[in-house]
């Protein structure tokens, strides 16, 4: 049985009580569909995966909706297989008809229930992790059991409070969602800006077709050990066994994102082994960082912060002064271009594995300096604009966690609470929740 912790459920305040979902809902579970059932037109049919990833490729039912379980526009629903949440919201993406799959329930409100079903999904929301703890089968296939699901004990306050909660809950997940959404289009931007920069250029000059594809005519096509000093890997063979509570910093695959280093989960070399055994790979500010397993290709530059870190198993590439900028370098390795040569020259099937060599061999367009300048900056203004909404996304999501959790322990009180949501220009909503003292 899946119930609130006593503490919790002790210390809830008076006007509120404690019910069993399958007190206040129906389960309904999704219909089997036969391989013939499955088509490229008609009712969408909704899957777990359709529930975790909006853009998943949905399949589509001919025949008559409600031969099965029928969804319509704002129903609730909780997948009990695979992946277990819940996924409700008043602008479904498959739009206003859709039929539920197996292994998904729709949770249905029976009649004077004291329970909003926008109350509830925030609810079950808050008590996902509880329910998953009683979830059985395989790490990678888990199930629960109907009874469990309906013996799981909500918080319900009164009909006023859930309203407001929901409520509040509503407002900044719907802003969540709207820097979801403008960082995706930012993302996209990025690609087609990275796309037309490393093809076009910036000056309006003719092109001319190269082994790459076409580049204006008036940039060399030159191999990458041509343009740099050093091309090298990091530290390769046991690098734990130099590792350190506190020292110098040591990169790894992970902390490399596209022109950004992500400075978590770090590993410390020590100052002695980073001068002297481990030397051979110490970083330079200005060096740039190419991903060899995992995602090969990715790139960014070590910034002045970072002189004299280290890294493991990454390519370190310093380009020649005068002849080739960092930023300009790093940047094309994450353009098309530079990414599909990387793709090319990977070779490995569970981990796909980027060798030195190819980075030497990859062919890289240039441009004078100055245009490289230029098209550097371009590119650092799309990236601040990434990094900025990224942020904003994270304090959201924060918020929205820290709030889920709160009010629905009555931690604090939706009275208690002052509300601002304002709607910029940039389409960035700004959201101030303030405790009323």
């Amino acid at each position: 049985m899946t119930a609130l912790p006593t503490k919790i459920a002790a210390s809830l305040p008076e006007d509120w009580t404690v019910a069993e979902l399958g007190e206040a809902a129906d389960l309904k579970n999704g219909s089997a569909f036969k391989p013939e059932d499955w088509k490229t037109t008609g009712v969408p049919i909704v899957r777990i995966q359709n529930l975790k990833d909006r853009d998943a490729v949905f399949n589509y039912f001919q025949g008559d909706p409600n031969s099965k379980v029928p969804l319509k526009n704002g129903d609730l629903v909780f997948s009990w297989s695979g992946s277990i949440g819940t996924s409700f919201g008043p602008h479904y993406w498959w739009g206003d008809l859709a039929v539920l799959n197996q292994h998904i329930f729709r949770v249905d409100l029976k009649p004077k229930t004291n329970l909003t079903k926008l109350f509830l999904y925030f609810a079950l929301l808050h008590l996902t992790k509880e329910i998953e703890s009683h979830a059985y089968g395989l790490a990678a296939l888990v199930h629960v059991r109907k009874g469990d699901l309906e013996a799981t004990r909500v918080p319900v306050p009164p009909l006023p409070e859930q309203r407001k909660i929901a409520g509040v809950l509503g407002v900044v997940q719907r802003t969540m969602e709207q820097q979801e959404r403008l960082l995706a289009l930012t993302a996209e931007l990025k690609k087609a800006l990275l796309h037309k920069l490393f093809t076009e250029g910036l000056h309006g000059e003719p092109h001319k077709e190269t082994d790459i594809g076409r580049v204006p005519e008036s940039w060399d096509l030159v191999p990458c050990q041509d343009l740099c000093e050093m091309i090298t890997v990091g530290v390769v063979v046991k690098p734990a066994s130099h590792y350190v509570e506190k020292g110098v910093p040591a990169f790894r695959s992970f902390n490399v994102r596209e022109d950004r280093l992500a400075a978590n989960d770090l590993v410390y070399f020590s100052a002695t082994a980073n001068d002297t055994t481990l030397a051979k790979s110490k970083l330079r500010a200005g060096d740039v960082l190419v991903v060899r397993t995992g995602y090969p290709g990715t790139s960014c530059v070590v910034s002045k912060e970072y002189d004299g870190a280290n890294c493991i198993d990454l390519v370190i590439v310093r380009p020649k002064a005068g002849v080739i900028r960092s930023g300009f370098l790093s940047r094309y390795f994450n353009a098309p271009a530079g990414k599909s040569q990387a793709v090319a020259a990977k070779h490995g099937l569970a981990q796909q594995h980027l060798n030195v060599s190819a980075v030497k061999r990859t062919l890289v367009p240039v441009p004078s300096l100055e245009e490289q300048d230029e098209i550097d900056s371009a590119l650092a203004t799309v990236q601040r604009k990434i990094a900025l909404i990224t942020a904003k996304k994270d304090t959201l999501t924060a918020l929205f966690r820290t709030l889920l959790h709160q009010l629905m322990t009555a931690q604090i009180r939706v009275h208690d609470l002052d509300l601002d949501v304002v709607e910029c220009g940039d389409m960035s909503p700004h959201v101030t929740i303030r405790k009323v003292e």
